[in-house]
């Protein structure tokens, strides 16, 4: 029967790839890579670089398509997201079918680990809901950018006897701080969210490309840094051509 894996690769440090990932890729005769476009190059040739690295048999293949835009012409993020993941769809579920032989391996290798802020298992999910092609699949967990970031900012992400809130900059923007937390991690802010609460006495951790040759970082109260941090990302997505940030909140001691 067709295989796939679903492998976590890290944050983008090659060296944060596991040994079950290796030991899985390994066995991968296919990786399909979805192409983000020029912008994005630098994710697609840090992942070839994985393979090359890690596999000792050249004998695989990599298959790569063009992942679809999501419509900006959908009002709703939600439905926007959903309509998108359906295009994702019909492109796995045709990959499967064509690129694998009914004893073949393929793979997708997953920016930092398939459970946090990726869609990739939802669109799977669906692909085995279709019943159209028959396969099984298995997950490998990688690192995430939540621990990259606390690794390299040498911190704990919580207080002693406290919790830790994950969310996304859209959810900060509406929200805001969440009342009855003192640590919130926040992925996916394209809109610098964090100057809504410039005001407030909160220390942030950022980073930006972390774990690769681009990696940022910058760390302090966020009344003194908001600015700066808004600039420096600024200037690294026009430089780069794409960003990948994250930052941890958290409430200082009246």
């Amino acid at each position: 029967m067709r295989k796939l894996y679903i492998i976590g690769i890290g944050a983008g440090d090659p060296e944060q790839v596991t040994v079950q990932a290796i030991r899985a890729m390994n066995a991968v005769d296919v990786f399909f890579f979805m192409n983000k476009g020029d912008a994005k190059t630098d994710l697609v040739r840090l992942r070839k670089e994985i393979c090359e690295r890690y596999i000792d048999q050249k004998s695989y293949r990599v298959v790569e398509v063009d992942d679809p835009e999501r419509d900006p012409s959908i009002a709703s993020y939600t439905a926007r997201v959903q309509a998108w993941h359906q295009q994702r769809v019909l492109i796995y579920e045709e990959l499967i079918e064509w690129e694998l032989g009914e004893e073949d391996c393929g793979a997708v290798l997953v920016w930092g680990d398939p459970s946090l802020y990726d869609s990739t298992l939802r669109v799977i999910e669906q692909v085995v809901e279709r019943n159209k092609v028959i396969f099984e699949y298995e997950v490998v967990p990688g690192i995430t950018s939540v621990q990259a970031l606390a690794a390299r900012h040498k911190i704990v992400l919580n207080g002693i006897g406290e919790s830790v809130c994950i969310t996304t900059g859209r959810q900060l923007a509406t929200s805001g701080f969440p009342g009855d937390m003192d640590n919130v991690v926040v992925m996916l802010d394209g809109n610098n969210s964090f100057r809504d609460l410039a005001d407030q006495d909160v220390k942030i951790y950022w980073g930006a490309y972390v774990g690769t040759e681009k990696e940022i970082l910058l760390s302090g109260k966020l009344r003194d840094l908001a600015e700066t941090i808004e600039l420096t990302r600024d200037e690294a997505r026009k430089r780069n051509g794409w960003i990948m940030d994250i930052y941890l909140l958290k409430r200082l001691d009246s």
